[in-house]
């Protein structure tokens, strides 16, 4: 057998990769040979990667802790599986996934099953991930809904703002000499003047239901 290697890969700069990493160094790989991607799916470039692809000799072994690691959809999983075991001439372990040890079953049926092994889990991991992205967006929009913003949070108002935006509001200063008064930028200015118009139509509205 040749040199053992790892590989991981989180999906954001804020999660962490010790899971993945403490996993292959309990199978021998050294920490050096355990290359590491941080990135979005947006950005996968993967250069950490493409730098391990380079080293891998044939009988080389490469471990890594899921099967998605490997690629974003289903038919990159495949492509990546078959330069690795084909092109390579590598062997790779899942290891959340004894099944894909591709050490085991070297003769034609043990190829077939694990090829079908590989396929069944590469299109789970990928209808898992558009899952997962369906209730962000539905959890994001139900919250929108609420009332709730996302984002950086805003900067309070200025003391004056409400004086400035009821003589703009009464045509008696333009927009732009209201958001130099207020020291803000004109976008600024017209987009916290639209709230206020907001909250003060809400509030307008909800006392005339009190009243009836």
């Amino acid at each position: 057998m040749g040199k053992m290697y790892g590989y991981a890969r989180v999906s954001t700069r804020e999660q962490k990769e010790d899971r993945q990493v403490m996993a292959m160094s309990e199978k021998g790989v050294e920490e050096k040979d355990i290359f590491v991607d941080k990135q979005s799916g947006k950005d996968f470039e993967r250069h950490m990667y493409k730098k391990l692809v380079k080293k891998l000799k044939p009988d080389d072994l490469l471990y890594i802790k899921s099967i998605d690691r490997l690629g974003r959809n289903y038919e990159e999983i495949l492509e990546q599986w078959r330069v690795l075991t084909r092109e390579k001439g590598i062997d790779i372990v899942v290891l959340d996934m004894p099944l894909l040890d591709t050490r085991r079953g070297k003769d034609l049926m043990g190829t077939f099953l694990s090829d079908i092994v590989l396929q069944v889990l590469s299109f789970v991991a990928e209808n898992e991930r558009k899952n997962i992205r369906q209730r962000q967006r539905e959890g994001i929009e139900a919250a929108k809904q609420r009332g709730v913003r996302f984002g950086r949070p805003q900067k309070p108002l200025p003391e004056n703002f409400q004086y400035v935006y009821n003589r703009w509001l009464s045509g008696e200063i333009s927009g732009r000499e209201a958001a130099a008064i207020c020291q803000m930028p004109v976008s600024t200015f017209y987009s916290r003047a639209k709230n206020r118009t907001e909250e003060e139509t809400m509030a307008a509205t909800a006392g005339e239901r009190q009243l009836f």
